[in-house]
This record gives structure tokens, C-alpha cells and sequence, in this order.
């Protein structure tokens, strides 16, 4: 699923260009002399129409025939109000819905995008270079591009107990041992899931591996302190600092 739809917002249908087609206002219920509770109450949220000039390569046929996932994530980030969120609904999109890559480069392809090329392009290459959550792609943005970090190796394989895990981030490359987990769920529920974690966080101390944990809170709303902490310990283990504050570090401190 590439989004839930709320009650309150419209259906939006995409007809060819040049076909006669009219957006629709809300339906509301008409009040009657004895006014009922429901008076008033939305009975349809209204239609929005949009119309394309590459109709034939956007569809899906079928009953009902339908937008392709690809053209639909495209027209999500393209409808975003800056390109910072265009590239944060893209990899959400496709993230969640587990959308091929390939398919939004080949849509890209028949279809630019109107604006936010750029930014869809760089989207593209984070995922491509092993993104694999909104989360990953909020501490790339934030914490390391917007710091000027090295990027660390994302999906990182271990071996533990002879089966291949992954680590979100790690900075081995850079001959820096140091390993970032972002967990994406407030708390694990599940033994299996709760159990691997214990698994991987054993090997990396047995390892002598440093590791640093951070959640969604903390990714996106203090990315700066972040940093700090993760400059911190690269510096530490050896790397040669090259990063600079960003325009929040300077509102932060």
C-alpha cells in the first residue's frame, strides 16, 4: 500500500488529456425540517481530476483499469510542496509498498517529472546504495549529508550464529568500526526480532565493535545531536574529522 487514504480527502482520478471530465465537490447530506444528527454529515469527499498526456504509458489494464504504482509514487513526490519532502514521500513510497527501483527509473524515463528531477534522482541512488527505510533515508539527509559526513555502508551483512544479519549503517570502510542501528519500532513485540538484536549487539561487543542506537524520535527531531554523537566516536576511532555544523546546529546550540 502506498498510503491510506483519510475519509476526509478525495478520490483522485487521471483521465487522458483532453477528455471531458469535472471535478466533483464534497456530497453532503441535505438537512430536512426535522433535522436529523446526521444532517450535514459527508456522504462522498468529492472527486479531483487529473489528466495525463501519457495515459497509455501510466495504466494498468482490467476491470477497473488503474494507475501503476511507479507513475503514482512519482506523482506523490512530484506533488510535494519542496523537494526535501519529494524525496521523503518517494522513499517512503516505495519502501513501503516494496516497489522495484527499476520500475521508478523506467517510469522516470517515459515520463519526466514536471519538477524535482534532481531530487527523485538522488532519492533513486540512496535507495540503489542499500536505503531501505524512511528512517535510513532521515538519518542519510540529516545526519550525515547535512553534516557532512562520509556515508557509512548500509545493509551491512554479519554472520551470526551462521546466519547473515544486517546492519543499518557501518563505517568500517572508513576504517572506523563503528556500527549505527536505527530501529524504526518503538518497542519489538516479537521474541524472533527481539532475539536477533540481542544476537547482533552480542557479536559487535564480542567483536570489540562501538555501536550507537537511535530511534524515529530522535533521527528526526534532534538529527544535529545525532551528529555530535556520531562525529564523536569516528573521531575517537581515528577518522579525520572533515564534517561542519548545519543551519540547525546553529539554532540548537
Amino acid at each position: 500500500m502506498l498510503r491510506v487514504r483519510s475519509d476526509d480527502e478525495p478520490v483522485h482520478i487521471t483521465v487522458p488529456y483532453g477528455q471531458s471530465a469535472l471535478c466533483q465537490r464534497p456530497t453532503l447530506r441535505t438537512p430536512t425540517v426535522r433535522t436529523a444528527p446526521a444532517a450535514h454529515t459527508r456522504v462522498h469527499p468529492g472527486v479531483v481530476v487529473h489528466r495525463s498526456k501519457a495515459f497509455e504509458h501510466i495504466t494498468i489494464d482490467g476491470e477497473f483499469p488503474r494507475t501503476a504504482a511507479a507513475a503514482t509514487v512519482i506523482d506523490l513526490a512530484v506533488a510535494e510542496p519542496v523537494p526535501r519532502l519529494a524525496m521523503i514521500t518517494l522513499v517512503a513510497a516505495v519502501t513501503e509498498a516494496r516497489i522495484p527501483i527499476w520500475r521508478i527509473r523506467e517510469h522516470v524515463e517515459k515520463r519526466r517529472p514536471r519538477r524535482y528531477r534532481r531530487p527523485i534522482a538522488d532519492a533513486l541512488a540512496m535507495l540503489d546504495d542499500g536505503v531501505a527505510s524512511v528512517l535510513e533515508h532521515r538519518y542519510a539527509l540529516d545526519v550525515e549529508q547535512a553534516h557532512g559526513l562520509p556515508p557509512g555502508r548500509r545493509q551491512s551483512p554479519v554472520i551470526v550464529d551462521g546466519r547473515a544479519l544486517y546492519e543499518d549503517v557501518d563505517y568500517s570502510p572508513l576504517g572506523v568500526p563503528l556500527i549505527v542501528r536505527l530501529d524504526g519500532e518503538r518497542f519489538h513485540f516479537r521474541r524472533a526480532v527481539r532475539f536477533r538484536d540481542r544476537r547482533r549487539d552480542n557479536a559487535a561487543e564480542m567483536a570489540g565493535r562501538p555501536r550507537l542506537v537511535y530511534g524515529w524520535d530522535e533521527t528526526v527531531e534532534d538529527p544535529c545531536g545525532i551528529f555530535d554523537e556520531v562525529r564523536a566516536v569516528l573521531v575517537r576511532e581515528g577518522w579525520p574529522d572533515s564534517s561542519r555544523p548545519c543551519e540547525r546546529c546553529a539554532t540548537r546550540r
